[in-house]
């Protein structure tokens, strides 16, 4: 199995194989604690306007998104773990706008499967990849936007291969150099609050939860929904 690591916007077209576009703050940790309480698929689209027509189509209950940080008007829900601790989600359709990791997933159109990936549902994502043994799997830490490489998201990417290497990483290592990164420091401020500490905390959680995030194209929309370990296996 080769195991590739790519970064950006860039990196996502080319991406083949098995995909993982890493989104760590916080697309893909938002949809694990989304889908933690509840949810019952969630709707990925790369634009805000998208998003609205989709909801007026009815083909979601709840908006969820961000725009720089900040929820965009009209929109249920930001992109924030924390934000989303307590609420039940119970068997809603989530439609999902961000500015990094649903880009990254409508760009991976060189993929033949697609996970979402983040520190908190690394495991499960390692094993069920592992479990398929394909020839090909290509991780894409997608960064500022898809533009400016970012610490999480790269220190994510080679979590996820080492692991699936059979190495063990430091969680505490981890964590430490992801803390130090320029995109940390945004949720140690209260100039942005848009970027709750709480966020951060919950990003950093590693092995959080004990699903994938699996994305399939379907009717021309990409759907995420989570998918269990496979075979109970452990990492």
């Amino acid at each position: 199995m080769e195991i590739r690591i790519e970064s950006l916007i860039a990196g996502a077209r080319e991406a083949e194989g098995v995909v993982v576009v890493v989104d760590v703050f916080r697309c893909f940790t938002t949809e694990a604690v989304a889908f933690a309480n509840g949810a019952k698929e969630i709707i990925l689209v790369a634009e805000i306007e998208e998003a609205f027509e989709l909801k007026r189509k009815g083909m979601g209950d709840v908006l969820m998104g961000e725009v720089g940080g900040k929820r965009p008007e009209g929109f249920d829900f930001g992109n924030s773990p924390f934000e989303l601790k307590d609420v039940d989600l119970t068997d809603k359709t989530i439609i999902q706008s961000t500015r990094a990791g649903t880009v990254g997933v409508t760009a991976a159109s060189k993929a033949d499967v697609i996970y979402g990936g983040s520190f908190a549902v690394a495991s499960a994502t390692a094993t069920n990849i592992l479990s398929a043994q394909p020839e090909i799997v290509t991780i894409v830490a997608m960064g500022l936007e898809g533009k400016i490489r970012a610490d999480e998201d790269e220190q994510c990417a080679l979590y996820l291969r080492n692991t699936m290497q059979g190495r063990t990483p430091d969680h505490k290592a981890v964590r430490s150099l992801v803390i130090s990164g320029e995109e940390s420091q945004k949720y140690e401020t209260a100039e942005y609050p848009q970027w709750p500490i709480e966020d951060r905390e919950m990003a950093l959680d590693i092995n959080s939860h004990s699903f994938a995030l699996m994305i399939n194209k379907e009717d021309g929309y990409f759907v995420s929904r989570p998918e269990n370990i496979v075979n109970n296996g452990r990492l």
